[in-house]
């Protein structure tokens, strides 16, 4: 019998375009345009900040695909106010106006980060409205900020149409957050600022199952002035391969 193929780890940071991570991650005297490809040569993933700000033009995907190897993929976090009018006023036009930014980045987008701000409770019915008005061909990936949302009401519409749930790991939080996967892949934001190496290894633990099941994995660390988050990301990637091949070496 064919053994399955284990899912791809696509960990990293959220944003990349940091100066002050050098020297810490950045070698001295990397020029600006050059930190995307420095960085693309070890991960294989990054969550983009700024389209949360603003719509990415086509000449800044352009830049970035050409800066990047063709297996890298990239998270975009959809333009904030486009987001809260898809999901309170408008979703059709706001949904078509959001998406038609992103689909330069063609097979090399790994999802859009749908996120719902915490002012903003559970609502079926406009979450529907969202989920219909959302294209098939496009990932999407919710992050809700408000507790009321993570109930099987909205679990089960987002596993019927594929769309995966963002769990993200905050100081504010008493424990670790619950991993659910309702769509193909699992999306985690280690947002903490800090993590001990024994925290690592729980999380890598707690990924790599998933993995083993033969489902990707987005993780993304929280991005930080020193440059420590990408010494997380490389390290929590690290913890992962020993998990998986533990237990490839113990067989079934």
């Amino acid at each position: 019998m064919t053994a399955r193929r284990p899912g791809r780890l696509y960990a990293g940071t959220s944003g990349f375009a940091y100066p002050s991570w050098s020297p810490a991650f950045y070698p001295p005297g990397t020029k600006s345009d050059g930190l995307l490809r420095f960085y693309s040569g070890r991960f294989r993933a990054v969550e983009l900040n700024n389209t949360f700000y603003q719509r990415p033009n086509e000449t800044a995907v352009r830049a970035w695909l050409a800066a990047t190897p063709p297996e890298f993929r990239f998270s975009v976090k959809g333009q904030r106010g486009a987001a809260v009018r898809a999901l309170a006023v408008d979703a059709p036009g706001s949904v078509a106006w959001l998406v038609e930014s992103i689909r330069p980045f063609g097979d090399r987008l790994g999802t859009i980060l749908f996120r719902v701000p915490g002012d903003i409770p559970r609502d079926d019915g406009r979450l529907a409205t969202l989920l219909e008005a959302w294209p098939t061909d496009v990932p999407l990936t919710m992050e809700f900020q408000d507790a009321s949302w993570l109930v099987d009401e909205v679990l089960d519409p987002l596993r019927d149409r594929g769309v995966v749930l963002c769990a993200t790991d905050l100081d504010e939080h008493p424990g670790p957050p619950s991993l659910f996967l309702t769509g193909p892949f699992l999306y985690l934001r280690l947002r903490r600022q800090a993590y001990a190496e024994e925290e690592l290894r729980a999380w890598a633990a707690r990924v790599a199952p998933f993995l083993a099941a033969g489902h990707d994995a987005y993780v993304f660390f929280k991005h930080d002035e020193a440059g420590d988050a990408p010494r997380l990301a490389t390290r929590f990637t690290r913890d992962v391969e020993a998990v998986l091949a533990t237990a490839a070496a113990a067989g079934p």
